[in-house]
């Protein structure tokens, strides 16, 4: 378990809102409330997820649902029925035991990406998507929670000088004229909303044309839309990661007094010669002065965790993502409507809830530069590319506080806090085709040193630098790197061609100078204390990568080693770990079982050579 003295989170049984998946969105009316403030009525009822659990489900809802009838062909006595939650909809499903993962992914959202569903049972994410249904221990009767990533969507947010709003999604995939019609309908009762008052521009160029795909209007990074809305509105637009958010600020005559603007950031020192380096003070200054000049966080729609942009006074881009451990998948105050973990582990096995912002900033202290261990005011950018981080303390209601907000010692937020990095998409958004190797073989190095659980394409940022005509992938989300165990191990770029090309000198040499006892010390430095579980796995990995490049071993052979085939068969670096705890003797010491998992190893590697 990762420790940070004396910070721990307090966790709470809350109110669950599971995430709404947009394709069940059904077309609501806008009503007015008091104040001048509007918001907008969903055809639905949220449920806290206890509420689904516990809930009975009818029979005539079973019988009725479409996606039982698809499968009415199925044998009864092979095949089991599990409930699906999402922002309160219960929908039934029937599967068989021996269907995947995947196959149920598909089949949930009729066609909808896969890749972009996140499913939870019993305070794991089924991530394996190749594994059987009856190979999680699901069984009749289930409850599965589903997240989505919401990419392909748009956040159209309407807001009030009063400081209230309302807000809807639309498919990016849409056109201007029907964004327009949209907000008409939003705002019905707002003069300025009419269809005929609204302009759309980009780039100063007026759209004429309502036909206009919004996606060709957003086709890169840098777009940035704004509606321009004829009579008494003022207007804003702003970019939320490769989205664009369009603002309305609408002027009413009942206004109430302006909310109270004060907040409070500042980061954690544990030890007093730690001085951080000075564009990790410029990072957090920066922040500070968007949120002294009124700029919200603003909350990302992918995700199982409280993730928020945080913007410069100007408000025209971000400079650094916020992870409160507070609002972490399966946490007391998780915005994204996943249930509390029962028992504190995490989503991924050998991981805490809590943790993750410290294991995000041991991400970055790991990833030391070439020339050696990351020192107090050292480069900003080590092997792999990890954005840097730093753990803070930060006070503001625009976080998530279930229980309501004040000024208050106990609404104080502690996360990490890491630095926005520019780019063009993820790795999920292409192909790995053009992807230069090295780049891969970066990202491997740190995963394998670090046995990453939760390394998938959609964690890996392209940045395209025009300048040197190179394309730089940019590793982010190491929450759960450094676990317990190797139960979780997954890396999406094991099947990429790069994985199979053998490493260069100058990264063998990198790896060779790797010391996990060295980094173990300078985590401890830093305020963060490695478990003795975690440290194992530290030391284990590391060696396992050393071993593997100093023989030719290929990232796809060393992955291959430490990331399991299946979900219920062991990993070859598992069963190492168990061979070496069942010659322990009493008495025996660390250093000493390190010594019999090397002798292991080095036979199992040379059998693999054979």
């Amino acid at each position: 378990m990762l420790s940070f003295l004396q910070i721990q989170a307090r966790f709470q049984t809350p109110f669950w809102l599971l995430i709404l998946p947009f394709f069940w969105i059904q077309e609501g009316e806008a009503s007015r409330l008091s104040g001048g403030v509007w918001s907008c009525k969903l055809d639905f009822i949220t449920m806290s997820a206890v509420d689904v659990a516990s809930s009975p489900i009818h029979e005539e809802t079973i019988r009725s649902s479409p996606y039982l009838n698809t499968r009415s062909d199925l044998n009864s006595t092979e095949s089991i029925v599990i409930y699906i939650t999402a922002a309160g909809t219960v929908i039934p499903i029937r599967v068989m035991e021996s269907d995947s993962i995947a196959s149920v992914k598909l089949r949930i959202c009729k066609g909808f990406v896969a890749k972009r569903q996140k499913l939870v049972f019993g305070g794991r994410e089924l991530s394996r998507t190749k594994s059987l249904v009856k190979e999680y221990g699901i069984t009749s009767g289930n409850v599965l929670h589903l997240a989505l990533r919401l990419s392909d969507l748009l956040l159209i947010h309407v807001r009030t000088t009063s400081g209230e709003d309302f807000e809807f999604h639309v498919d990016r995939h849409r056109n201007v004229g029907y964004l327009k019609h949209r907000i008409s309908k939003k705002g019905k009762g707002f003069g300025f909303v009419d269809v005929k008052d609204q302009e759309i521009f980009c780039n100063g160029e007026k759209l004429d044309e309502d036909q206009r795909v919004i996606d060709d209007i957003c086709n890169n990074s840098d777009a940035i839309v704004h509606l321009v809305v004829q009579k008494s509105a003022q207007v804003l637009a702003k970019h939320v990661e490769r989205d664009v958010e369009l603002s309305i600020v609408a002027r009413v005559l009942s206004r109430k007094p302006p909310h109270d603007k004060d907040f409070f950031l500042e980061p954690i020192f544990v030890n007093s010669h730690v001085k951080l380096p000075p564009f990790l003070y410029e990072m957090i200054h920066s922040v500070s002065e968007g949120l002294e000049s009124g700029k919200q966080p603003n909350i990302s729609s992918e995700g199982t965790g409280g993730t928020y942009f945080m913007q410069d006074a100007s408000g025209n881009k971000y400079v650094a993502i916020f992870k409160p451990i507070d609002e972490e998948p399966l946490a007391v105050n998780n915005p994204q409507g996943l249930p509390l973990s029962a028992n504190g582990e995490g989503l991924k096995r050998g991981t805490r809830v809590g943790e993750g912002a410290f294991r995000e900033v041991a991400a970055y202290i790991l990833d030391h530069p070439k020339k050696g261990p990351r020192g107090i005011s050292d480069k900003k950018i080590g092997f792999a590319g990890i954005p840097p981080t730093v753990m803070v303390r930060c006070l503001h209601r625009g976080f998530n506080h279930p229980k309501g907000f004040n000024y208050s010692d106990e609404n104080i937020k502690v996360g990490s806090l890491q630095m926005f990095m520019k780019n063009h998409g993820s790795c999920e958004d292409m192909g790995p085709k053009d992807f230069p190797v090295e780049e891969v073989h970066k990202i491997s190095v740190f995963d394998l040193r670090t046995a990453n659980a939760d390394r998938h394409a959609g964690n890996i940022l392209v940045h395209k630098d025009e300048k040197k005509g190179r394309i730089v992938l940019i590793p982010i989300d190491h929450g759960y790197c450094l676990p317990e165990n190797f139960e979780d191990c997954t890396f999406d770029w094991l099947y990429w061609p790069q994985a199979r090309e053998p490493f260069s000198q100058e990264t063998i040499d990198y790896i060779n100078s790797l010391d996990a006892e060295q980094d173990i010390e300078s985590l401890k430095f830093y305020g963060l204390n490695l478990s003795n579980e975690c440290a194992r796995t530290l030391h284990i990995s590391t060696m396992l990568l050393k071993k593997g490049a100093d023989r030719g071993l290929t990232p796809f052979a060393i992955g291959s080693i430490m990331c399991r085939e299946t979900l219920n068969k062991k990993s070859v670096i598992e069963e190492i770990v168990l061979d070496a705890e069942g010659s322990m003797l009493p008495g025996m010491s660390e250093a000493a079982f390190l010594e019999t998992i090397s002798k292991i190893m080095d036979t199992t590697i040379d059998k693999i050579l054979k």
